[in-house]
């Protein structure tokens, strides 16, 4: 079989596959709840009068939980498949939406705390419709393409970006803040689910490409233990840190920032449209890159863009224009990031193990993502303006973007320091 037919091969056994994790990514855990907290601001504040930092509280409890979850997770996956880890989690989290809509309307103190009783449960149960999940599977149906691949999956995030974005603050402003929560229930209810019950699966073993697997049948790459011991592993890991500890919080408190320099919700939530097609575009292009070219070149110059994005939202003026331009170039780095996050786990460690490994590279993603949009809104709230954390941000994403320069060319092969011994890792 030549290249050309392999690659072919690839995609056409697995496009279904990857359909459907597309879905599962976009109406999962990972992207909703960075991307409607925003909105939530303005009618929460209205309504029970908290502080900013009181209502975008609830992310950082989200991801935190999310975080120290991740590896359990991808345990999970490695162990039992992708397949009921991703669809139970999926299903969860929309239910846990659909309760957040049924919050009571009392202004009393308890309300806040039912608030964050909710998002701790929709971290318990969201973490497995994240892309610690879906991923797994992607890196089984592909190797030749598999930068491609990742970047098409993650493309969910960026489909979320530009979806809710346009959906949330619509209703809203027609229905108020709790029918937003139920109407955004029905993405992983209603759409993700049916499709990733009918679609989504991992590789039997005549379905796997060539190079994943042993001349035995056992999928390859090192231990967790091993890889904890590997200072690649670190450097990814700082590096994930950095760069997401500055972007979380602008992300999430992007609609406020606009606000500050005068622009409205409306035209806000257009730019955090942009912002969702700078990350469309970031997955393809990254992926593309990625498939080409060691990832050092690719990395660095990718996730500085941020920098610029934070010298434009310093400005006095800001227009709507450079606020366009700001949107996109933070969210091309953003969908860059994390493609990073996924192929380079399967490059530098192996499939093995893969769940594991990659759930403790997404620890730091989900923990500093958490942590960042607190930050941001506490400097807010004490100063009065967002530009203290935006000079620091700007910073971090030059070193974050730096640090993957400091890792090896990728591993040729690897050896597997534990045979993968039940039925569905190694069928996988």
């Amino acid at each position: 079989m030549t290249v050309g037919q392999q690659n072919r091969g690839e995609f056409s056994l697995g496009w279904k596959v990857l359909l459907a994790g597309v879905l599962g990514v976009m109406c999962g855990a990972s992207p909703i709840p960075m991307n409607i907290i925003g909105f939530t601001i303005a009618p929460l504040q209205a309504e029970f009068g908290w502080t900013i930092t009181q209502i975008v509280l609830p992310i950082t409890i989200f991801g935190i939980i999310a975080s120290l979850l991740a590896p359990f997770f991808g345990w999970l996956a490695d162990r039992y498949g992708v397949r009921p880890v991703a669809l139970l989690s999926l299903a969860a989290f929309g239910l846990s939406f659909v309760a957040v809509s049924l919050m009571p309307t009392t202004k009393a103190a308890s309300t806040l705390y039912i608030y964050y009783a909710l998002w701790v449960i929709i971290g318990l149960v969201g973490i497995g419709s994240t892309p610690v999940s879906w991923s797994r599977a992607i890196n089984l149906w592909f190797v030749k393409k598999r930068g491609l691949a990742l970047g098409i999956l993650l493309l969910g995030t960026s489909l979320a970006a530009i979806v809710i974005p346009f959906l949330a603050p619509r209703v809203i402003e027609g229905y108020g803040w709790r029918s937003m929560f139920a109407v955004v229930a029905l993405l992983p209810l209603c759409v993700a689910l049916p499709v990733g019950y009918f679609l989504f699966r991992e590789p039997t073993a005549d379905e796997r490409p060539v190079g994943l697997a042993d001349e035995g049948g056992t999928l390859t790459g090192v231990m967790l233990s091993t890889a904890l011991k590997d200072y690649r592993f670190w450097v990814i890991w700082l590096s994930i840190a950095v760069i997401a500890a500055a972007f979380g919080g602008a992300f999430v408190n992007l609609p406020k920032m606009l606000g500050d320099r005068g622009i409205d919700a409306k035209a806000a939530g257009s730019v955090m449209m942009v912002l969702g097609l700078g990350i469309f575009a970031g997955r393809i292009i990254t992926g593309l890159l990625l498939d080409r070219f060691w990832q050092g070149i690719v990395a660095f110059p990718l996730l500085c863009l941020p920098a610029i994005s934070c010298y434009i939202l310093l400005g006095a003026e800001v227009t709507s224009p450079l606020a366009i331009a700001a949107g996109f170039l933070l969210g091309f780095a953003a969908g860059a990031e994390s493609d990073l996050i996924a192929y380079l786990t399967g490059r530098y460690f192996g499939m093995a193990h893969y769940g594991k490994i990659y759930g403790m590279l997404y620890m730091p993603f989900g923990f500093f993502s958490a942590m960042s949009p607190l930050m941001y809104a506490r400097v807010r709230d004490t100063t009065g303006s967002y530009d203290q954390i935006l000079w620091v941000a700007l910073v971090a994403y030059i070193v974050g973007g730096g640090l993957l320069l400091l890792l090896g060319k990728y591993p040729e092969r690897f050896d597997s320091d534990e045979p993968v011994a039940n039925p569905v890792a190694k069928a996988a």
